[in-house]
């Protein structure tokens, strides 16, 4: 998405509003939420966008900067996934996750920074997740893809030290309540439901809008993802518990067909912000977030005590 703040000069098409131009697979979706954007008071237009194609991306930029004169904030936040185990899902699936998971916010890079340098100044914000500090067995391609996206976007700050007005921001979600478990990739042969506690997904939306006026570098979205990233720094073996304990909750899931969900189009389900998975989980936390918490509370306190032998 690119947004433009109004300051435009006066005469401008776009000089009394705040605008957006949304891209997407999904057209009819993107017209919903302008329509959204309308009410509220602000314009947005629609921009058919495929973020795995590179014209595509392009275009989407160019249009943008023709129709207001200029982009502040590009949002990068495209994602798809795919679950199972990484032989049994076909290569294609894995390519497509990254295509879209990495590449695409490589593209989306591609294409606004250089309007970004011509102009000074601008504020790229990219979705990450919890996945990027936190290996996601069952998942490969996704955790390579948000890995991947760590070191794209550090590497990219190294490079704007010319233009400090310039911003890379990063956002971490923890699992959120929308339909991606619906509407992603499955090859488990079983249903999917996202891990509790899952957060609202106005969260992250009142994130990415505090970064667009007030940049940092990253911004974490609920507070399962501090707990997770301390786990993973302090327990030997996290990613083999975080393995058993994906596997034994998909086991006990139904069983399902698998299915490629939306990775190579737009999903068929409901359009909507909200999964309806929050309301499910009631108010107990996960028993595994609760097992590697404990378990990262012990490897602290032991990596605290060789400290003091040391002394």
């Amino acid at each position: 998405m690119a947004v433009r703040r109004p300051s435009q000069p006066t005469g401008h098409p776009a000089t009394s509003a705040r605008w957006r131009e949304l891209g997407a697979r999904d057209e009819a979706a993107c017209q919903e939420v302008a329509s959204q954007c309308r009410e509220a008071g602000g314009e947005a237009w629609v921009v058919p966008t495929d973020v795995t194609q590179g014209e595509s991306v392009m275009q989407l930029a160019e249009h943008a900067v023709q129709l207001t004169g200029g982009i502040d904030v590009w949002v990068n936040n495209a994602g798809v996934g795919s679950v199972g185990t990484f032989e049994e899902t076909p290569l294609e699936v894995h390519e497509q996750v990254i295509q879209t998971d990495l590449l695409g916010y490589v593209r989306g890079a591609r294409a606004v920074m250089p309007h970004f340098k011509q102009r000074g100044s601008g504020v790229l914000i990219n979705t990450l997740s919890v996945g990027s500090w936190v290996a996601q067995p069952y998942a490969a391609a996704y955790s390579a893809a948000k890995f991947g996206l760590v070191g794209f976007t550090e590497a990219l700050r190294g490079e704007l030290l010319q233009w400090p007005r310039i911003h890379v921001c990063d956002v971490y979600p923890a699992v959120i309540d929308t339909p991606g478990f619906r509407d992603g990739a499955n090859f488990t042969g079983h249903e999917l439901a996202p891990p509790p506690p899952r957060y609202d997904p106005e969260q992250v939306a009142a994130a990415m809008v505090d970064l667009a006026l007030n940049p940092q570098p990253s911004r974490t979205v609920g507070g399962a993802a501090h707990l997770l990233r301390l786990a993973r720094l302090f327990t030997p073996g996290f990613s083999r518990l975080m393995g058993w304990g994906t596997a034994r909750a998909i086991e006990r899931m139904p069983r399902s067909a698998n299915s490629t969900g939306n990775l190579f189009a737009p999903p068929s389900g409901t359009r909507q912000v909200h999964g309806g998975w929050k309301r499910q989980q009631g108010h107990s936390p996960s028993p595994l977030l609760v097992g590697v918490t404990v378990a990262a509370a012990v490897g602290i306190l032991l990596a605290l005590g060789r400290d003091d032998e040391r002394r």
